[in-house]
């Protein structure tokens, strides 16, 4: 599973900086992740920014007082080549959608597009690629939105809300305070497979409670029972309950508070963990036994996860083209294109005469932030977790 930070994205870009050309004089952001990288780049750069809306509605973004005399362009029309920025590529639909929008404007102005992070066969979709990171891969402006929560185990507290002060966990009235009351921290958009914790079987009603107030769905609630177990309490402890439960699901993906936890969650389970208190993944050996067996066990998950093009029609497509000698390229696409519209229109008049029901084709609905939001070929629904609880049943 690959991770990119805020710290990670600000460096590449300062690292490839080069790669913009000289003339570039405008910055356009793809809303909405791609709005990060391209005011980063601006200011870096000393130009003017626009997200992709606002520009085609011929307004642009202040400059600030103090960079006036810089020689800013002063409006819209005076951009003669544009920088048009999005924060990773996928599928490209997002990227796609922006150069149709764009269409019109050229060949007055001149258009470059790059992405920050592209799947190794997207590189010829846009003109600038900053880094190529593989799937599966979520980012920290994603991955509390992202479709892999589907398949995830994720800790409450330090997670979802924050943790406990030192005289909140005195097992009283403080902690059924605190328990009713936490202030939210991460928010989740999606339902989560699986919540975890460590908190007591008996606080049951008072968590559920709380996740209903803050709209958190999910499918499974794991809580810790101490009457199951004669371990004491303490970190490894809570690594163990935690790791032995993610192991033995078929979830991709952990979002754990502490990073300790985070490095025996992940050997436990062979299997990745987000280290909320380092910003950082924790990937397991890949060649250890763990990890290698549950690569197997769980490999119809994996490849749904990842740009395997036996599962994904936009991966297959783009191999298929790379195969290509670029000569033979277009006249490739133009056949595939005519055939295509041959097909629907044949669909169409079948529907019109009430052969068959028109088929809908699917939106191209990944944002770009493709894998962000609404990647429904990474979902492939519950994710499969047992009901667990702590000690000797999990051991």
């Amino acid at each position: 599973m690959q991770y990119r930070s805020f710290v990670d994205m600000s460096q590449i870009i300062t690292r490839y900086l080069h790669k913009i050309p000289t003339d570039v004089d405008l910055v356009v952001g793809i809303p909405r992740s791609g709005i990060l990288p391209a005011i980063t780049i601006s200011l870096m750069l000393n130009l003017r920014y626009a997200d992709l809306d606002r520009f085609l509605d011929g307004r642009l973004s202040g400059a600030g007082s103090t960079k006036q005399h810089s020689g800013l362009i002063g409006n819209l029309w005076e951009a003669r080549h544009v920088l048009v920025v999005d924060d990773s590529l996928n599928r490209g639909c997002a990227m796609r959608e922006a150069r149709e929008r764009l269409s019109h404007l050229y060949p007055d102005i001149k258009f470059t597009f790059a992405a920050i992070y592209v799947v190794p066969d997207g590189r010829d979709e846009v003109d600038i690629a900053f880094e190529v990171v593989r799937l599966p891969r979520i980012f920290e402006w994603n991955f509390i939105h992202h479709v892999y929560l589907e398949h995830a185990f994720v800790d409450i507290d330090g997670v979802l809300c924050r943790d406990p002060l030192a005289y909140e966990k005195d097992g009283g009235p403080a902690y059924l305070r605190f328990m009713e009351s936490a202030a939210p921290l991460y928010r989740p958009t999606r339902s989560i497979a699986c919540l975890i914790t460590t908190r007591p079987e008996k606080y049951r009603p008072q968590t559920e409670a709380w996740l209903a107030h803050h709209g958190i769905t999910y499918d499974r609630l794991i809580m810790h029972d101490p009457a199951l177990t004669r371990e004491p309490p303490g970190a490894g402890r809570d690594a163990r309950f935690k790791g032995v439960a993610y192991r033995d699901s078929k979830a991709m993906l952990f979002i754990e508070s502490e990073h300790a936890q985070a490095l025996e969650i992940a050997r436990i389970s062979g299997k990745p963990v987000l280290s909320i208190e380092r910003n950082e993944m924790v990937n397991p050996n890949a060649w250890g036994g763990t990890a290698t067996l549950q690569k197997l066990r769980n490999l119809d998950v994996a490849a749904r996860m990842s740009d395997s093009p036996m599962i994904s029609r936009h991966a297959f497509k783009r191999r298929l083209k790379n195969m290509l000698p670029r000569s033979a390229r277009a006249p490739a696409r133009s056949l595939a294109s005519y055939l295509l519209k041959g097909m629907r229109s044949a669909r169409s008049k079948e529907a019109a005469t009430g052969k068959v029901g028109l088929a809908q084709q699917p939106p191209c609905a990944i944002h770009e932030h493709d894998e962000q939001v609404t990647d429904t070929a990474a979902a492939t629904g519950p994710t499969d977790v047992p009901k667990l609880t702590a000690g000797p049943v999990l051991s």
